[in-house]
């Protein structure tokens, strides 16, 4: 009440008040790097949370997003850790896997995966691996007596495509011929379309979101052999998941403690990040903005209309998560790097 007084008071001697502070990201641009190519799923799903944003923010900033796709996202990684300025206008779109570089000390990771800003994922994504229904490789069990093993598809080590077959092979005994090297999921799914590979590893968000799956579930092109969820997901029942397989083919307790760390990636999602030391105050507000978008009404129908499934993570889970992951003691870390390969 006395502010109030002093204010009006001011006013009649004609004094001016001081000018109502400009919101921060007002008249500023938001860059979404995506690590991913133009059209994937990882590219559309940052332009559609952009959109919506924006109104959650003062000032309402405008979002534009940046592919930089290369090493499944590594490249992006790197550049929004260790490049971008911590101002909260760069943000990154990064796979969630990428901690398994760290933790196995890939020199390519040029990033503390526990010190990103984590703003949020919209959904948490399960996985599965699918194999093309003429190949000789029906279930898990005909990949792990075949004489030679089914060729897979992958961008790099830090992938979906790559850390689950490798998982499969370190708890269950499959084995794959992993072959590296595809710039996206578009080239690994043309490879498969020409037969020259048979298999490849994606979240099951995917298989329900967008072409060419929707064609070659309709025409029974590729089978799910395996999932990586405790419980089968309702749309794959035919799949077994990662859980069950290990318990039939009793897994040891330590290749479980891997799985576990491994299959944590499904929390982090589709994480959106900003790089290590941006202001808290915006991080605040970029996390409580994305957290409203993927409430938000129209992002919900938008979502539905394209298969795409939310499971909204907190920016402060992923941040706790990360913490957790990467305190992992020398015995597990030294049975990942024989998983992925180091």
């Amino acid at each position: 009440m006395k502010k109030l007084i002093v204010a009006i008071s001011l006013l009649f001697l004609g004094v001016p008040l001081a000018p109502a502070q400009t919101p921060y990201f007002q008249g500023k641009t938001i860059r979404i790097v995506t690590g991913y190519p133009a059209g994937d799923i990882n590219d559309l799903w940052p332009r559609l949370i952009g959109q919506h944003m924006t109104k959650y923010i003062p000032g309402n900033p405008s979002f534009i997003v940046q592919n930089m796709p290369g090493a499944t996202s590594l490249i992006a990684a790197n550049y929004v850790f260790t490049v971008a300025k911590p101002d909260g206008l760069t943000l990154g779109w990064i796979a969630p896997t990428l901690y398994f570089d760290q933790l196995v000390a890939r020199k390519e990771a040029q990033y503390d995966w526990a010190k990103y800003s984590f703003i949020g994922s919209p959904a948490q994504s399960e996985h599965h691996l699918y194999m093309r229904t003429d190949s000789p490789y029906k279930t898990i069990d005909d990949v792990r007596r075949a004489a030679e093993p089914p060729k897979c598809g992958s961008g790099g080590a830090a992938g979906t495509s790559f850390y689950f077959p490798r998982l499969l092979e370190e708890t269950v005994g499959a084995k794959f011929n992993i072959v590296l090297g595809y710039q996206g999921g578009g080239p690994i799914d043309l490879a498969v379309e020409k037969g020259e590979i048979h298999c490849r590893a994606m979240t099951i968000e995917s298989l329900f979101a967008r072409e060419p799956f929707h064609t070659w579930r309709k025409n029974n092109f590729v089978k799910s052999i395996a999932q990586s969820a405790r419980k089968r997901d309702s749309r794959l029942p035919d799949a077994p998941t990662i859980y069950e397989l290990m318990d039939q083919y009793k897994t040891s307790e330590q290749a479980r403690r891997v799985a576990t760390v491994i299959l944590a990636a499904g929390v982090f999602g589709r994480p959106m990040v900003g790089p290590p030391g941006m202001p808290a105050d915006r991080v605040k507000i970029l996390r409580s903005a994305f957290a409203s978008a993927v409430k938000d009404p129209v992002l919900k129908v938008e979502a539905e209309k394209r298969s795409y499934e939310l499971e909204p993570v907190s920016g402060e889970e992923m941040e706790s998560l990360a913490k957790e992951v990467m305190a992992q003691p020398p015995s597990v870390i030294e049975r990942m790097k024989k998983v992925l390969g180091n």
